[in-house]
């Protein structure tokens, strides 16, 4: 198969092996740092509030959805520069997103749903409170978090795939990674949403 090329694009095939092993070395960093996240906790600084992170965090995972979504419409016009900034800017806005969200979860307690009086224990009045909606909530958490986790690496495999000149093999893995990095990106917020009323 004879590769498509794009004139407009730089493309740096010499790179390839390098920029893999930054892409399974920082995949690796960040599964660790979430990981380590879970089980220690820093102290904030007097003064400091971070409350305001967690509708951040849900602003930067809606605007990485509106990049994907203009990354798509951008390929489909064959406006590939623009495709490829709309990429940068989700990935841009995902890195921003990971900073946001490990100095939340490195310095607050987790937040439960369906925890009313915020003591980090659900009650059987409070589970009863919470019912089903709590079975829903926790099956769009647990796949946003897994997915979020899995596609790391394929994302940035996705976009050294682009940087190298490789557009076919870009193409197809694009076509199975955009749309769960799109589930990612739209179901952050909506996680945000539903625990809302349960931070303190």
């Amino acid at each position: 198969m004879v590769e498509r090329s794009y004139p407009q694009l730089p493309a740096y095939p010499g790179s390839e092996k390098g920029l893999k092993i930054a892409v399974w070395v920082v995949s690796a960093a960040v599964l660790l740092l979430v990981g380590v996240m879970r089980q220690y906790k820093l102290p904030v600084p007097e003064g400091w509030d971070v409350g305001y992170l967690p509708a951040v965090n849900a602003a930067l995972n809606a605007l990485t959805g509106v990049a994907l979504v203009l990354s798509l419409i951008f390929i489909k016009r064959k406006e590939v520069l623009r495709h490829r900034n709309a990429n940068f800017a989700a990935l841009g806005l995902s890195v921003l997103f990971l900073l946001c969200y490990v100095v939340y979860h490195f310095t607050t307690p987790e937040v439960k749903y369906g925890d009313l009086d915020h003591d980090g224990i659900l009650s059987v009045t409070e589970l009863a409170a919470a019912g089903s909606m709590r079975t829903v909530y926790l099956v769009i958490l647990l796949t946003h978090i897994t997915l979020a986790g899995i596609l790391l690496p394929f994302i940035l495999l996705t976009a050294v795939r682009a940087l190298v000149g490789k557009y076919t093999l870009h193409r197809q893995m694009a076509r199975i990674v955009w749309p769960l990095w799109l589930y990612v990106a739209i179901t952050g917020p909506v996680v945000y949403l539903m625990l809302r009323n349960y931070y303190p």
